[in-house]
């Protein structure tokens, strides 16, 4: 990255000015998703005891089963969620930072077509798993259809059709590893694993240095948060965010995950 190149400061506040406006609208969106079915209140004795039933029963049981720490108490509405004081231009803000650190550092690139949609939606996610430890599927679903439109039309703009090959080892590699621990020991939330296969194609069609480091990345930064959570809360056995460390450790990778591959000696 040549930081004296004045495209790269022309992206950057390009970037932070489109951001920024789409930031804006986080609130109304949050304000318009449909409310989840209540989880019901769950116990260690009632764990144990539907477990015994699965296994009664011949159902489906993971290789080390862990239950996901239960609700302690209800989830906050998504209206209540969009009506917080200052809302609007807390997301506005901070969509519009990490639009600019996004474009300072890569510059006039392809990438920037589906990288800036980007960055609102995950200050979406980040706003909404902070407050419920949700990650609503009306966001995610959505947002694959956008990565598979913008990414091959941002390989076209880059006339670098190896980025596609990149993306999709993303998406396998990434997605699979969260996909896998998921299923051997419920080691996060089916939410998470649903949003790693939006980050892996992001960082995959960046380079291999943004995804490989964007992995270690993830799960160090989303280690560090959910431990200083938990003690925070003086319990680990008790439902923490971990999308919001994902997104974040994305973000570094975007942002150095180049110079740190290379510092490692990759």
């Amino acid at each position: 990255m040549n930081w004296s190149d004045p495209a790269h400061a022309q992206a950057a506040l390009a970037c932070l000015l489109v951001c920024g406006g789409l930031g804006w609208f986080v609130p109304p969106a949050i304000s318009r998703l449909p409310e989840p079915e209540p989880e019901p209140a769950t116990s260690v004795s009632s764990e144990a005891s539907v477990s015994s039933e699965a296994d009664a029963s011949g159902g489906p049981r993971r290789v080390f089963e862990r239950a996901l720490p239960p609700r302690t108490a209800p989830k906050e509405p998504y209206a209540d969620i969009a009506g917080l004081p200052h809302l609007a231009p807390l997301t506005a803000a901070a969509a519009a930072l990490v639009g600019a650190l996004v474009g300072l550092v890569l510059g006039w690139t392809g990438a920037l077509l589906y990288l800036v949609p980007l960055v609102p939606i995950g200050v979406a996610l980040m706003v909404i798993d902070w407050r419920t430890t949700l990650l609503p599927n009306r966001i995610l679903h959505p947002t694959y259809v956008l990565l598979a439109v913008l990414i091959p039309l941002a390989a076209l703009m880059d006339q670098d059709l190896d980025s596609l090959y990149r993306a999709g080892w993303g998406w396998l590699l990434v997605g699979g590893w969260f996909w896998l621990f998921w299923w051997l020991v419920n080691a996060w939330g089916f939410g998470d694993v649903r949003l790693s296969r939006v980050l892996g194609p992001a960082l995959g069609y960046l380079g291999w240095s943004q995804m490989l480091m964007g992995l270690v990345l993830i799960l160090f930064v989303g280690a560090l948060g959910g431990l200083a959570m938990a003690v925070a809360r003086r319990s680990l056995r008790v439902r923490v965010p971990y999308g919001p460390w994902m997104l974040l450790g994305a973000l570094l990778a975007v942002l150095v995950g180049p110079w740190l591959a290379r510092s490692l000696g990759y």
